[in-house]
């Protein structure tokens, strides 16, 4: 076939395997149509691939919308496949169009190749060596604590780590005072507590500690508050008497003028 061709012709750049990376699978639907202000949507809150971001975040942000959509004899699997692209910026898109086409034919394909390619293995090993050392920083309350590790635990969804693994991790990363509070909570002991058990008692006092910290916060804003209305009252006596020094002595320098 290709003895026919001119070298010009043999040589010009091919226009096969422009396919989409995504087979979206034959929709039996009468006039479905997803509409603009949808692709929009999506498009508001989209993933670009930094290595700040997580792609565990996008995935159940991205259901959360598409999970809303609802088309007769269309399934909510196939809207996802058809959608998931505008939501792919910057190197997360070019990742998407290297992409062979028709590589990925269900929504489980495609979960699983992009989380793959921007959650290696190696960063949820890192994160879950970073799970296991966890320590109260210095000054960091109760509460602060304890929202840091949940979120350490949030951005690692596969980290397998079992209620009683996260208790005793984050139990043993804490300063002594908060263990012997967290004790005397549970009543002499934490251990003595079922898993759930355990993990109410933390919760409960995370919240209690919060809600005195923000009483005290509270207070110590009034009282600055009044400190600062008494100090403004001071100096403005202070400067009426300076005032009336300043009067009293320009109407005696007048005098010895004269």
């Amino acid at each position: 076939m290709t003895e026919n061709r001119t070298m010009e012709e043999l040589l010009q750049a091919p226009t096969e395997g422009y396919g989409e990376a995504i087979g979206i699978p034959k929709i039996n639907a009468d006039h479905f149509e997803i509409k603009t202000n949808l692709l929009q949507l999506v498009q508001a809150n989209p993933y670009h691939g930094f290595e700040r971001e997580n792609p565990h975040t996008h995935i159940n942000n991205f259901k959360r919308i598409t999970s809303t959509l609802k088309f007769k004899d269309v399934p909510n699997d196939v809207i996802k496949l058809m959608m998931f692209l505008y939501s792919l910026e910057g190197n997360a898109r070019v990742w998407y169009d290297k992409e062979p086409p028709n590589s990925i034919l269900t929504w489980e394909d495609l979960v699983n190749k992009f989380v793959n390619q921007f959650f290696p293995s190696s960063k949820t090993t890192y994160l879950k060596n970073e799970i296991s050392r966890f320590t109260q920083r210095f000054e960091e309350t109760f509460r602060e604590a304890w929202e840091r590790f949940k979120e350490m635990l949030r951005a690692c969804p596969h980290h397998r780590f079992t209620e009683l693994a996260q208790i005793d991790t984050f139990y043993n990363g804490l300063n002594d005072n908060d263990q012997d509070s967290l004790n005397a909570v549970a009543g002499e002991n934490l251990l003595s507590k079922t898993t759930r058990e355990a993990l109410q008692i933390i919760e409960n006092k995370s919240k209690v500690r919060y809600s005195r910290n923000k009483s005290n916060v509270c207070r110590m804003n009034t009282t600055s508050r009044e400190n600062v209305s008494k100090s403004d009252d001071r100096i403005d006596k202070l400067a009426d008497k300076i005032s009336t020094l300043v009067d009293i002595f320009a109407k005696k320098l007048l005098l010895l003028l004269r």
